[in-house]
């Protein structure tokens, strides 16, 4: 079985592993204990690896906010900002801040928690993207206004891999005293992403896109310069700066902060190999199948996606003849719905559901991707020759 849906989860690497297992036994302790050695060396094993995140987004460690994972941490960073600015007035003291702006090709951990606020009251505006998966500046800074608390944009999509001007975006929020949110999970550890560089308030993040393991992420909260803040979602103890309370996952954070150690110094020779394998997967797929095309830029993307669409094909049945090679559509076949963000860039239904979101990997070898590309191409064909699809 070939995996090549690294955007869904990674294989925890051994390296990880390694420095995880004590903490599941010997090193047992509770990070909050503070009375004697088990819980001190905990402690100190997850500040080592506070500091270990906080470097790989360029942040400092005391920014950097532990959670169950980027689900987590975006719901802490929408919903705890937006309370933090409930009923806040602007400067001039016209119009409270109860307007939130987002995009529509963002993950459902980002939408959802945004329509979960607008049945609460608040004002939500969610932006279209262009054929390319882009955002328009001209149009988010239109839809800024001075009742704006919170701009969410994503730093890379999961799907097409598209990766949006951040910094530009963080620039157009600040302008108007809105804060600034991305959900980096995508990005952080396949390309440089730096929180002081960007000028970000909030950064979401997760170990399990980076070969650590599930069940772990973070938040970055700035704390210098713009005076931003965030009413917790769970309550009991205080933990991380009083934002998540709960026992620490304390093997789940030291295997992160390995595995953004890793991640940040094996970054751009890695960067480049995947790139270069992406490649080698599109000239395989071009030189045998017609009617396939690219969805999203292919210059804004991450260096390991590839997200392509088949004229005149069915979708599930090309997801289940590719029994050897495990690649997603972005819409769950018995369901038969289409990609959110695949229809957001134009696409028909039929073309959406006919899509492929190949993930290329750390352990992802040449040879693999020649065979993806020689079987996908021949059950391409023969499904035409099935399909009473017409192109789309």
């Amino acid at each position: 079985m070939i995996y090549l849906d690294h955007h869904a989860t990674t294989p925890v690497d051994a390296r990880v592993l390694e420095a995880m297992l004590p903490f599941f036994s010997e090193k047992f302790g509770n990070a909050a204990s503070r009375q004697h050695a088990f819980g001190w060396a905990a402690s100190d094993a997850v500040e080592r690896a506070r500091k270990q995140v906080a470097v790989l987004i360029g942040a400092g460690s005391k920014d950097v906010i532990f959670t169950s994972g980027a689900t987590e941490a975006n719901n802490l960073a929408i919903k705890g900002a937006a309370k933090a600015r409930q009923g806040a007035s602007t400067s001039a003291g016209t119009a409270a801040r109860n307007h939130l702006v987002t995009v529509t090709t963002e993950h459902q951990a980002v939408l959802d928690p945004m329509l979960r606020l607008a049945r609460e009251g608040w004002d939500v505006t969610v932006l279209p993207v262009n054929a390319a998966g882009l955002l328009d500046l001209a149009a988010l800074e239109g839809a800024i206004t001075a009742r704006t608390a919170l701009v969410s944009v994503m730093a890379a999509n999961n799907e097409i891999g598209v990766v949006q001007p951040i910094k530009d975006a963080a620039a157009l929020a600040h302008a108007k005293g809105a804060w600034f949110h991305t959900d980096a999970v995508q990005v952080a550890g396949k390309l440089p992403f730096d929180v002081e560089a960007l000028d970000v308030d909030f950064a979401s993040l997760t170990a399990h896109k980076m070969y650590g393991p599930k069940g772990v992420g973070a938040l970055y909260v700035r704390r210098k310069g713009r005076a931003v803040a965030a009413v917790a979602e769970i309550d009991g103890g205080g933990h991380e700066r009083g934002l998540r309370s709960g026992t620490l996952n304390v093997p789940g954070i030291v295997g992160f902060g390995r595995a953004a150690a890793i991640a940040r110094d094996e970054l751009p020779a890695e960067a480049a190999r995947a790139r270069a394998l992406r490649q080698r997967l599109l000239d395989g797929l071009a030189a045998k199948t017609e009617g396939m095309t690219v969805n999203g830029s292919l210059d804004a993307r991450l260096p390991g996606n590839l997200n392509v669409s088949f004229a005149g094909i069915d979708g599930e049945a090309l997801l289940v003849s590719l029994d050897d090679i495990a690649v997603s559509s972005g819409a769950a076949c018995t369901a038969a719905e289409p990609s959110h963000v695949l229809m957001a860039l134009g696409l028909s239904k039929d073309r959406a559901l006919a899509s492929l979101r190949f993930g290329i990997g750390r352990t992802t070898t040449a040879d693999e991707i020649d065979y993806a590309a020689a079987k996908v191409s021949d059950v391409v064909a023969r499904l035409r020759q099935m399909s009473p699809l017409q192109s789309a």
